[in-house]
Order: structure tokens, then C-alpha cells, then sequence
């Protein structure tokens, strides 16, 4: 077998297991508070697990540049062992937690040492040949995806079967089985010394010299619109269920169904709109995936009946399968030569600004145009990130040949 399917198959699991260990949590984590860590007020649980499950986001956008930085310079699979065993041994403390302030620091720590997801997508981006890198971003993508539609059926499961301490041991423990897997099979070829010889610049430095290039400014911005898009109406579909269908006894089930619906086809078309995207160009895929997107949050708006806003959602996972990993493609396409994997830091902590920021956005605005608006004000988004990337990526682009 090639190596660089070698490295793909090898990081396909563990984008897996690193998602599915940072999702794994979600279904319990207010009972692991309540029942574990002495917490008894429903608003000051609701208040500490808003502080915990977003302090991984906040930590990680800070941290990620550096560790892009570093990997330039001593090597993407040195930043993955790095950031794979370092969160298998937080994780592994997280089962240890007393009181709910070790458990907001462990997450903390866990977004510092973070960097598993970038450094896989910058490795696979350097050690896959061209006309392959669409499928192989788009398998990637598929095994993050998965992971992170797993992880919260997985953790529901294993909460009622062993208890909740014993999922951070089983999630730390299957990080660092993937992060040996790393260890022994993946390989890149890195030249330390000629990568060190070069002149060293601050991360501010580096910022500055990959946003100066139009293409990875726009998709820089690209990528926060999306992830707001996607994110700000998340985290309310259980209630905008409940509003359309008040006789629901099963609320959490449904709302489950929901959102694996969307990760489901979002991971069925991923590798197929990668290997497309191979043939006709990454730009026109992001464009139709864009525009597909837009389309696809208007009947969410408009549901009648939670079967409805499913279809909907399943045909949207259907186009976001295909706009991050294309997204990737892009960023190696036009990245500056030798700071591939800090251009792919700072887009990954874009992505972890967005995940902050939208879904505190979204509860706010919600609350003035309610949960439809919010998937009106995404259809809108995706509309005006698909005219962004006409102007900034396939009208630039066709001049620049002429």
C-alpha cells in the first residue's frame, strides 16, 4: 500500500476517536456534575457546564498558531504525538476530577495542548499527491464527522452501562492507542534542519504574511461564516422541536435523530464531493455547496413537523460534507511554501472562534426574530459566502489565467 494512504487510514481513526472523545461528554456532562461533583442548583450546573464545554474552544483558538508555528518547524507528525498523548493523559484526569473547577482547568488544559486535528490535515495535505488531495481531505473530513456523530450515542451508552468516570479512562485510553498508531505506521518527509534554517518570525509575523495572500484572507473569513452559520441554530433545535411538536414525550431522542441525521450525510458525501472536487476544481465545489447550503436552511425555516425539519437537515449535511474539506484543499493550494501548517492553525482557530462565539449569538438573536430567523439569517450567510467566493477565489482566479 502507498504511504500516503497508509497516513490517511491511520488519521482517519484517529480524527475518529479524537472527536468522538471530545463529543463523548456532551449527553452526561451536566449529570456528571450533578451526580459526581456535588453540584445541586439546575442554573448554577447549566452556568458551569456553559464554562466548561466552551473553555476547550477558547484555549484552543489561542494556542493553535503556535503549535502551526512549531510544526513548520520540527514536523507535523512531532505535533501529533504531541497533542495525542498530551490529551489522552488529560482526558485520563478528567475521571479524576473532585469539583467542577478541576474538570473547567482540565478542558482548559486540553485546548492548549490541542492541535491533533490541524496537524492531520496539514500531513495528509503534504504527503498526498495533487490530484488525490480532494478525496483524501474529503475522507479526513468523514472520519472527524463520524466521531463526532458517534461520541454522544457512544457516551450515552457507556454512562448508564459503567458510569461516568470510567468513559474519561476509555476515551483517554483510545487517544493514546491512535496516537501509537502514529507513532509506528505514518511517516512524512520533514527536513528538521532546512525547516529550522529558516528565519524564524512571531505568530503575529506569520498571521501577517499568509493574510496578505487575497485567496487564504477570504477563506479565512469563509470559514468563520460558515462555522457561524452552521453553529448558531444548533445548539437550539431540541426547543425549535418542541415548538413544532409540543406532544413530543421523547425530546431528547428526536432531537439526537436530528443532529446525526445531518452528520450522517454530511460523512456519506465528504470523500465523494472531495474526489468531484479531484475532477472539476475545489472552488466550483465550494461554490455549489455554498449555494446548495443556503437553499437547504430555508425549508429548516419553514417546517411544519420535526420529520420535515430532518429532511432538511439531512439534505444540508449532504453540502457541508463538501465545505471544510474543500476549504483545506484551498488553504494548501495557496498557502505561503513552508507555512502550510500554520495556515491551517490559524483556519482551525477560526473554526473554534466560531464555535465560541455562535452559539452565544444565536441564543441572543434568537430571542428578537426567534429559532426560524436564525436559519434564515444562515441561509443568508452561505448566500453571501458563495458570492465572496465568485468575486475572491473563481473570478480572481479565471483573470489571473487570462
Amino acid at each position: 500500500m502507498e504511504q500516503w494512504k497508509k497516513n490517511l487510514i491511520v488519521l482517519w481513526f484517529g480524527q475518529f476517536l479524537v472527536m468522538s472523545g471530545m463529543t463523548m461528554i456532551m449527553p452526561f456532562l451536566t449529570l456528571y456534575l450533578q451526580t459526581d461533583l456535588g453540584l445541586s442548583d439546575p442554573h448554577e450546573i447549566a452556568i458551569w457546564a456553559g464554562f466548561i464545554f466552551s473553555s476547550n474552544f477558547i484555549t484552543a483558538f489561542l494556542f493553535q498558531p503556535l503549535w502551526g508555528k512549531l510544526s513548520d518547524k520540527y514536523g507535523r507528525k512531532l505535533m501529533l504525538l504531541r497533542s495525542g498523548f498530551g490529551m489522552a493523559i488529560v482526558m485520563c484526569l478528567m475521571g479524576f476530577a473532585a469539583a467542577p473547577i478541576h474538570l473547567l482547568l482540565l478542558r482548559l488544559l486540553n485546548g492548549v495542548i490541542s492541535g491533533f486535528n490541524p496537524a492531520s490535515v496539514a500531513l495528509v495535505s503534504a504527503t498526498t499527491p495533487k490530484n488525490k488531495l480532494g478525496f483524501a481531505m474529503g475522507t479526513l473530513q468523514s472520519g472527524g464527522i463520524a466521531g463526532t456523530i458517534l461520541g454522544p450515542l457512544i457516551g450515552g451508552i457507556l454512562a448508564d452501562a459503567i458510569g461516568y468516570r470510567f468513559i474519561f479512562y476509555i476515551t483517554g485510553a483510545s487517544i493514546f492507542v491512535a496516537t501509537m498508531l502514529v507513532m509506528f505506521i505514518v511517516k512524512e518527509r520533514f527536513d528538521r534542519k532546512q525547516a529550522s534554517a529558516k528565519p524564524q518570525i512571531s505568530v503575529l509575523a506569520g498571521l501577517k504574511q499568509i493574510v496578505v495572500v487575497p485567496q487564504i484572507a477570504a477563506l479565512f473569513m469563509i470559514t468563520l461564516l460558515i462555522q457561524f452559520a452552521n453553529m448558531s441554530p444548533m445548539s437550539l433545535i431540541p426547543l425549535y422541536i418542541q415548538e413544532l411538536n409540543p406532544e413530543l414525550t421523547n425530546l431528547a431522542f428526536f432531537a439526537g435523530l436530528v443532529s446525526s441525521a445531518t452528520g450522517l450525510s454530511n460523512m456519506l458525501a465528504s470523500p465523494v464531493l472531495g474526489k468531484i472536487g479531484d475532477v472539476i476544481g475545489a472552488e466550483k465545489i465550494l461554490l455549489i455547496c455554498l449555494f446548495g447550503s443556503a437553499l437547504s436552511f430555508v425549508p429548516q425555516a419553514l417546517a411544519s413537523d420535526v420529520w420535515h425539519l430532518l429532511l432538511a437537515r439531512f439534505c444540508l449535511g449532504l453540502f457541508l460534507g463538501g465545505l471544510v474539506p474543500t476549504v483545506n484543499t484551498l488553504l494548501g493550494k495557496y498557502s505561503p511554501r513552508g507555512m502550510e501548517t500554520r495556515t491551517y492553525s490559524f483556519n482551525s482557530s477560526t473554526i473554534s472562534l466560531g464555535n465560541v462565539i455562535a452559539p452565544i449569538s444565536g441564543g441572543f438573536v434568537s430571542g428578537w426574530i426567534g429559532i426560524n430567523g436564525l436559519f434564515i439569517i444562515s441561509a443568508v450567510l452561505m448566500l453571501l459566502n458563495g458570492v465572496w467566493v465568485w468575486f475572491s477565489l473563481l473570478h480572481q482566479g479565471s483573470k489571473a489565467e487570462g
